[in-house]
């Protein structure tokens, strides 16, 4: 059950709206999910959060597909239920095969049990690894 209230298309300030248009616009939907509808009490940081996405999950050196599903794999170790269905979604929307979906858990899988074992073993990294690329 959500904290706040999600708001409807009825119930924003003009700048929540337009952040909504925005986003309409952007993505090419009309569809705007609940994040959003619970972040548009805050038009300010819905405005921030907005303009950060479409600032990283947009084009850069990354290819979309990768973006969202290194998104599923972060929102899977902050365990963010929200987060790992919206992005598996848009993952499968950007090309994702079950394939991928299932390789990815078991890469999620590893890093996590790997992780915690360096952990707690306290194991120091190799100088190899702390160099910087040269050029």
């Amino acid at each position: 059950m959500s904290s706040v209230k999600l708001l409807s298309d009825d119930e924003l300030s003009p700048a929540a709206r337009a952040v909504f248009d925005d986003i309409r616009a952007t993505r090419q939907n009309d569809f705007v999910n609940n994040f959003w509808r619970a972040l548009a009490h805050d038009p300010i940081q819905l405005e921030r959060v907005w303009n950060q996405v479409k600032q990283v999950m947009g084009a850069g050196a990354l290819d979309p597909l990768t973006k969202e599903l290194i998104y599923v794999a972060i929102s899977v170790a902050n365990n963010c239920e929200y987060c790992i269905g919206s992005h598996t979604a848009a993952a499968r929307a950007k090309g994702m095969s079950e394939a991928q979906y299932h390789e990815l858990l078991n890469v999620i899988a590893l890093a996590s049990q790997t992780n915690k074992l360096a952990t707690a073993l306290r194991v120091p990294l190799d100088a190899r690894f702390a160099e910087p690329p040269e050029g």
